[in-house]
């Protein structure tokens, strides 16, 4: 039998890497969120997680769910939004192309249109490529990746949360379940991008709210969260609606999760986003 060892939300925003950068202004700022991401990489290395399942709010699609179900995830990524920040960011990955294929099994159990996908010439976006470039540089796990399409539901996305469950539970699997994207998610407009951009909110309102999500979570008032979760998707701007962070709670058992949210880095903007890491913690 499988186990779902780590869960996590995490961040992927483009402007980690531009850090990296010698001389980059944002180096001290983002280093919080880098550290973070390596030290969850180092637990799932020591808890022996065999594969990352990434719910990736960048992949973004039209027409149904999509996985990656590919052996190996090979290439070199220049991102299209902002050639600026990510450009020639090479990765090497195995893939669980019988995880991934599972996954799609079981939510077609429960009625949902799910492909996995054995194409060679599908890669990564960047809401995969980012965390793994911190957790997983040396691809000493396997990765499936998940897309949020943005033509459905609330609820289709918690069906295929908890068929990704059931798919780890019957998988020989050591799994780390990764949801991918920002807390609120309104972008400053193209005029407001200057250097203070990084670094603030474009919404009080939606700065407001994050913050008490994370004491929600904090205080483990995890079904306050889920009852607020629809209207916060939609009135806090949420990045691919908000399909990572509704998967990954029913993945953990939605109203009956009761684990610790450990947060492992402040609350930070981004572009106007809103951004953090938190690994929300599994019995053993």
């Amino acid at each position: 039998m499988g186990q779902l060892v780590l869960a996590a939300k995490v961040t992927h925003v483009p402007s980690l890497m531009l850090s990296e950068l010698s001389g980059s202004p944002l180096r001290d700022a983002r280093a919080p969120a880098v550290s973070s991401l390596r030290e969850l990489g180092r637990r799932a290395r020591e808890r022996g997680v065999t594969c990352f399942v990434v719910f990736d709010t960048h992949w973004l699609s039209n027409f149904g769910y999509h996985i990656n179900a590919n052996a190996r995830h090979r290439g070199s990524f220049t991102s299209h939004e902002a050639p600026q920040m990510i450009q020639d960011l090479r990765y090497d990955l195995p893939g669980d192309t019988r995880l991934a294929e599972a996954i799609a099994a079981r939510a077609g159990d429960a009625g949902l249109n799910v492909i996995a996908h054995q194409v060679a010439s599908l890669g990564l976006e960047y809401g995969t490529i980012v965390p793994m470039h911190y957790m997983n540089p040396d691809g000493f796990a396997k990765v499936v990746s998940v897309a949020s399409p943005l033509f459905t539901s609330f609820e289709e996305s918690r069906l295929l949360g908890e068929a990704t469950r059931r798919a780890i539970d019957e998988s020989g699997e050591r799994v780390a379940i990764l949801a991918s994207g920002s807390l609120s998610h309104r972008l400053w407009p193209n005029k407001k991008l200057g250097p203070e951009a990084w670094t603030s909110v474009a919404s009080e309102f939606n700065r407001q709210v994050d913050l008490r999500v994370l004491e929600l979570w904090q205080s483990r008032r995890y079904r306050e969260f889920l009852d607020m979760l629809p209207d916060y998707a939609t009135k806090c701007n949420g990045e691919g609606g908000m399909a990572d962070t509704i998967m990954l709670f029913a993945a953990l058992g939605w109203y009956d999760y009761r684990g610790a949210a450990e947060q492992l880095c402040d609350y930070f903007p981004s572009s106007g986003s809103g951004q953090v890491n938190v690994e929300f913690h599994v019995e053993a």
